[in-house]
């Protein structure tokens, strides 16, 4: 994932010398998580700019390059400190097209960390996928395969409009096959649309970046108990892809969905047998022990529980605790 995310990266500047990247410690440090590694040595300071620890100022000046027909990537270290530029992300860049009648466009991507990692307690720990789908003006990608990871940043970073990118610091190291197609450096999967990663018929679970692969695990448990899963990854959270959501719904008749919210209701209610069910993270700061934060996060055993329930199959008191 670390190196697809690089690959795209760099693939982009190069093929377009309006891009950049800054942030706190991409350039001389080689990111914090190594995403920029090799970066700044290639394309030198002006265009691999390493920031001061102020999310505010430089969201700003990303906004502002924007705004000039540059188009910034700007990292931040973890979304939970996107907090501080918020105003910049969300006033000036998802606003700026429609208030100005589609004559200023903001080519700008925000990456970075968002969501659980591991033992970094609850100031590092928030998922901020529904906060900014909830923003008008913003397209909201999270990627969970090198696959996701090098398509969906190439395409954010060609995308006209403000991209915010939400990666997990769990699956950076983590390794996916990956076809010619994806290596090449005209490959680019479209903003907006998502990937049935495993077909099924008997209930639909959706997720998106790393609970995917949770999502993924526990229907290889639910297979051999006779429950036929299929796992959509959902990629883009923001436009969110609901016709292929439906078009599952309606042939599984039930729905898990691994994070947090649901249109299915809205839109195919009379296909459903059985109540969707919801599983997302504990309504609590993140614990930093461990074995809390276990208990604090979706784990693989939530998923096969919720397929059960949904699927009727009995599921024992203790368990559904």
């Amino acid at each position: 994932m670390r190196e697809a995310l690089n690959s795209a990266l760099d693939e982009e500047m190069s093929a377009d010398p309006k891009v950049f990247l800054m942030g706190e410690e991409v350039g001389e440090y080689q990111g914090a998580y190594k995403i920029s590694k090799g970066l700044l040595e290639k394309y030198g300071p002006e265009r691999v700019l390493d920031t001061p620890i102020t999310e505010a100022g430089f969201a700003g000046i990303g906004v502002g390059a924007a705004y000039y027909g540059l188009k910034p990537v700007v990292e931040f270290m973890t979304f939970n400190f996107s907090m501080q530029a918020i105003d910049h992300i969300i006033n000036s860049a998802a606003k700026s097209n429609y208030m100005s009648a589609g004559q200023m466009s903001v080519p700008i991507v925000f990456r970075g960390p968002n969501g659980a990692a591991a033992g970094v307690g609850a100031q590092h720990s928030q998922c901020y996928a529904s906060w900014y789908a909830s923003c008008p003006g913003l397209k909201v990608l999270s990627p969970y395969s090198s696959e996701d990871a090098r398509g969906l940043l190439k395409a954010a970073i060609r995308d006209p409009d403000p991209v915010v990118f939400l990666e997990n610091e769990l699956l950076y190291g983590e390794s996916f096959p990956v076809s010619d197609e994806v290596l090449d450096s005209s490959f680019c999967l479209p903003i907006g649309k998502a990937k049935i990663e495993r077909k099924g018929k008997d209930v639909t679970i959706t997720a998106f970046s790393k609970m995917v692969g949770y999502a993924l695990k526990a229907a290889e448990i639910l297979e051999k108990e006779g429950i036929d899963a299929e796992v959509i990854n959902l990629r883009s959270i923001r436009p969110l892809d609901r016709s292929t959501i439906n078009a599952s719904v309606r042939k599984t008749n039930r729905l898990i969905t691994v994070e947090e919210g649901a249109s299915v209701v809205e839109e195919s209610f009379a296909y459903l047998d059985a109540p969707v069910e919801r599983i997302a993270g504990a309504d609590i700061p993140m614990p930093y022990a461990a074995n809390l934060e276990r208990m604090a996060v979706p784990q693989v055993e939530d998923i096969v529980r919720a397929a059960k329930r949904a699927c009727y199959r009995v599921v024992p008191l203790a368990a559904a605790a």
